[in-house]
């Protein structure tokens, strides 16, 4: 029952990822103002206690540039959806994310992928890929 928990959480979190997108465009009319386009993405889980982990290990002093963490996400991403298509598939790699480099998804939004995949890796102990970085706080 654990495992299927966990694995809706992820399924729902990766779903989220590329899906909830918020499109906000504004048009003028006269050819000397620009046209303003925005969009926002964003992360929702079922695991309650990844979120309440992540607030609890979400310390700004140990932030990286979105760049580090747009290369982990890549990274944790390419290889998540290598074992999703391995016929030697865990239960926990069923679903493929949609993660696309070409994306800038923000901040935010990669900052809170790349701990969800430091969390799968050192508190449920999943281990996704080797080599990969270590956070302060393990």
């Amino acid at each position: 029952m654990t495992r299927f928990i966990f694995v809706m959480g992820v399924l729902l979190l990766l779903f989220s990822c590329s899906s909830q997108k918020k499109a906000i465009r504004e048009e003028s009319k006269s050819d000397n103002e620009k046209v303003v386009e925005s969009v926002e993405y964003g992360m929702k889980t079922v695991d309650t206690k990844f979120a309440s982990w992540y607030l609890e290990n979400n310390d700004q002093n140990l932030y990286r540039s979105q760049k580090y963490y747009e290369d982990w996400n890549i990274k944790y991403v390419t290889v998540w959806n290598r074992r999703v298509l391995s016929s030697q598939r865990s239960r926990i790699f069923e679903s493929s994310i949609e993660y696309s480099p070409s994306i800038d998804y923000g901040f935010d939004l990669n900052h809170q992928l790349f701990y969800y995949f430091q969390y799968v890796e050192n508190v449920l102990k999943i281990k996704i890929m080797q080599g990969g970085p270590k956070l302060e706080i393990f």
